[in-house]
């Protein structure tokens, strides 16, 4: 039947939270009611009554590495794709650093096919930026892809763009979103040696957020603020760390009209320097998870409107890649599976609330990306939707983990929140620890 009835949900949606139903027809939202009472429906259609549970937008995940092509021993778009709608995201834009690196049209295009033939949520791949690819990035089409990614640091070595010419290049020139990942490489490697100097080669995990440090962070951010605010580009900058960066953005705008913003992870909201002697190098991430201050200044950034969208830079490594000093672990850890329950974890503990959790990871994303017809429940737009049961506690564990990595930073955490159903184009991608394995998501699409 074309057409599906969730009724009786708690609907969580544009800052509301209210007993409702939603009405699907095909891959399209028909209709949302509010109340118990429902309008006669002529035609047959299929009910799902979600009594005492959350319904929400799907979330959107706008950093992600699935790893294809090229890395595929890590992770591939396939596996890392069921493990985002197991986890109610239903969209995601992934990173360029791959095998070959997404650097040119052909490449960029190569990527979109694979998603096509293998995720089953809906995707996006942002372009490449290298010292050398301007004439590159002047060819993207804005309308189908969601961004272009600058590193302005090291974490992937040949795409690390420190030109100033091409930088101002990129910034000048580039009228779609510039997303950037900002450490400042100078001062990482001054770190490094002083940290050696006077402590040998063989550093712990407990340097890595003293090497990749605050300062670090800070002069990078800057910078590019600094370049987007003197040629009005949009700048994005991502997986913020750091109290001192918060000095760079504001909250006096409505995100439609910022043209500077920010995005937080999950793990530097949920982890602090604390951590390192528990997990080691399962939490250690470029940018570092730092003190427990910036952690807390964080949490106030994002429920103030400062930091305006939470993802989770989900970037898969074999746990044999982990091993080994701060100096030699690959950083970068699995997340997609478990960022939507540790935000309503969060909720829980009063940290945020459920509304400010959906603002940040459904409305946000979409509204910032300018998402053609996603990231809300609204009739008209694609039924990407989350059925949540807010009373069904579980333990993260080996047996429940479906990255192709088979690990977790959570392994052992228990959630009180648990995805019940997830709704990719109005298809039941996932319903009670059954994927449907033949369904495929859609290419994003994007107001210009």
């Amino acid at each position: 039947m074309s057409l599906q009835l969730i009724k009786n949900a708690t609907i969580i949606n544009e800052g509301r939270r209210f007993i409702g139903s939603v009405l699907i027809e095909h891959e399209i939202i028909k209709s949302v009611f509010e109340g118990t009472e429902i309008p006669q429906i002529q035609e047959k259609y299929t009910e799902i009554d979600a009594a005492g549970k959350l319904l929400i937008p799907g979330v959107i995940d706008d950093q992600v590495h699935f790893r294809e092509p090229g890395l595929t021993h890590k992770a591939n778009i396939n596996s890392e794709s069921r493990a985002a709608v197991a986890g109610g995201v239903t969209s995601f834009m992934d990173m360029p650093n791959t095998m070959p690196l997404t650097t040119t049209i052909e490449a960029l295009e190569d990527k979109y096919s694979l998603g096509a033939e293998k995720s089953l949520a809906n995707y996006s791949f942002y372009m490449g930026a290298t010292n050398s690819n301007l004439d590159e990035l002047k060819k993207v089409d804005a309308s189908k892809v969601c961004g272009v990614k600058v590193f302005m640091g090291s974490s992937t070595g040949n795409m690390l763009v420190d030109n100033k010419e091409t930088l101002s290049g990129i910034f000048s020139e580039i009228p779609m979103l510039i997303a950037t990942h900002c450490e400042d490489e100078a001062t990482i490697q001054a770190n490094k040696v002083h940290y050696k100097s006077l402590y040998g080669d063989d550093l712990p995990v407990k340097f890595h957020p003293l090497i990749r440090s605050a300062e670090a962070c800070y002069r990078s951010s800057a910078f590019a603020v600094e370049l987007a605010a003197k040629y009005n580009a949009r700048l994005h900058v991502l997986h913020i760390s750091t109290e001192k960066e918060m000095s760079l953005f504001d909250n006096k705008k409505t995100l439609k009209d910022k043209n500077i913003t920010a995005e937080v992870c999950v793990h530097h909201l949920w982890f602090s320097d604390h951590d390192y002697e528990k997990y080691g190098n399962r939490i250690k991430w470029n940018p570092a998870i730092k003190a427990e201050s910036d952690r807390l200044a964080l949490i106030a950034a994002l429920n103030s409107g400062k930091i305006d969208v939470v993802a989770t830079d989900h970037a898969p490594h074999l746990l044999r890649e982990k091993e080994g000093n701060c100096l030699k672990a690959a950083s970068g850890g699995p997340l997609i599976q478990h960022s939507l329950m540790a935000m309503l974890q969060l909720a829980r503990n009063g940290v945020f609330t459920y509304e400010k959790v959906i603002e940040k990871m459904c409305h946000a994303p979409a509204e910032l990306y300018r998402v053609k017809d996603r990231g809300y429940i609204r009739p008209g737009y694609f039924a990407d939707l989350v059925l949540v049961d807010p009373e069904s506690s579980w333990t993260v564990s080996p047996e429940n983990i479906l990255y192709f990595c088979g690990w977790s930073p959570f392994e052992g955490t228990t959630f009180s929140h648990k995805v019940t159903t997830t709704w990719v184009n109005g298809h039941t991608v996932y319903n009670n620890g059954i994927i449907d394995e033949n369904y495929r998501g859609k290419r994003l699409a994007f107001y210009l």
